[in-house]
């Protein structure tokens, strides 16, 4: 088996769009939001939208885009209906995995809400649902990883046998408490044919309730070069913890024993809800084909972090979005999306 990186060719990149009972404080900024996100993944690949109802997602794209002016090419959008809880597609959405001969498979893990905090009995049938509805292509096969519990932002793979993941999340109670930490990890290693886990025993966002989803960390750039999150002010809360990440990252090295390439993005600066601290981080980040979408804070920062990011990516266009709507349901960009790589998603209702 091999879990492809990020950076490979892709076949479309999923969305679950929001509607009125989904846990988002201001529904209509977040949904702004969603169709600014939608029309960049556009620019670049096919996109899938899992939604309750199709003609609202398709209202509120149409109103949305109006409004902005934007040229939302629905030639290149399927839809496809499930009942859900939220709109964390990375989290609920299926993890695909090659095998040794080019075997495409489907991974659906078990989604419990982050560790039994929030309800996640529609979101983790979705998977399964649309499966059935048709949105692969015949010759990727369904595999049902139950009673394992995994969240696609936990993990980040270089596509040759190195992922990143970190302790707290894949170790916490209410996931697979019944498993060791090596046991997790011979899973891990078995499940998705890794030599290694680059294990990151620090690194914590304020405001994250995903156990430090490594997603809003670290992440492969290539498979020498990792980027991740930067806290230089010794008087910020996160100080300590992403002090202590980079001197863990600091003593990685690549399979052929060279230290790593490390990008440093800043913190981006505080942003609040009410008093809460929302979990803001340059690090969420999703790689389409040809471009880097990377989420805008709203600060002078998102263009430092956005040129740092384009010498890690020449050959991609990264492109700012404004995903501070987001942060008020505790994630990010690359937390509401899933890129499946070249040959998953159906592309016969797909005009190229």
């Amino acid at each position: 088996m091999r879990l492809p990186a990020e950076w490979e060719r892709q076949s479309g990149i999923q969305l679950t769009w929001p509607h009125s009972d989904t846990e988002w404080y201001r529904l209509d900024k977040v949904l702004e939001c969603y169709v600014d996100i939608a029309f960049n993944i556009l620019r670049f690949e096919p996109l899938m939208i899992v939604t309750r109802d199709i003609a609202e997602a398709e209202s509120d794209i149409r109103r949305i885009a109006a409004g902005k002016g934007l040229d939302i090419d629905f030639g290149r959008i399927s839809f496809h209906e499930a009942p859900l809880n939220d709109t964390w597609a990375r989290d609920h959405g299926g993890i695909a995995v090659y095998g040794d001969n080019g075997e495409k498979y489907l991974y659906d893990f078990v989604f419990n809400g982050w560790g039994l905090k929030f309800a996640s009995d529609l979101d983790n049938r979705i998977t399964k649902r649309i499966f059935a509805d048709g949105a692969f292509e015949d010759d990727v096969y369904g595999v049902d990883m139950r009673p394992y519990v995994l969240e696609g932002g936990s993990i980040d793979s270089d596509g040759q046998g190195s992922m990143l993941a970190t302790t707290e999340c894949l170790c916490s109670e209410n996931r697979n408490e019944y498993l060791s930490k090596e046991e997790i990890e011979q899973e891990l290693k078995g499940a998705f044919g890794l030599q290694r886990i680059l294990w990151l025993d620090h690194g914590k966002i304020i405001g994250d309730d995903t156990d430090s989803h490594v997603d809003i960390l670290a992440r492969f750039c290539s498979p020498d070069t990792i980027a991740y999150m930067q806290c230089t002010d010794p008087e910020d809360p996160h100080y300590d913890e992403l002090a202590a990440m980079e001197k863990q990252l600091r003593s990685f090295r690549t399979l052929d024993g060279k230290p790593y390439n490390l990008v440093p993005l800043p913190l981006p600066d505080p942003l609040y809800l009410d008093d809460y601290r929302l979990p803001a981080s340059y690090a969420n980040f999703l790689i389409v084909n040809g471009g880097v979408l990377l989420p805008g804070a709203g600060s002078d920062k998102d263009e430092v972090a956005r040129k740092r990011l384009q010498e890690a990516f020449p050959d991609r266009e990264v492109v700012v979005i404004d995903c501070r709507p987001l942060l008020s349901g505790h994630g990010s960009l690359h937390c509401v999306t899933m890129q499946f790589p070249e040959g998953y998603l159906r592309q016969d209702n797909i005009k190229e």
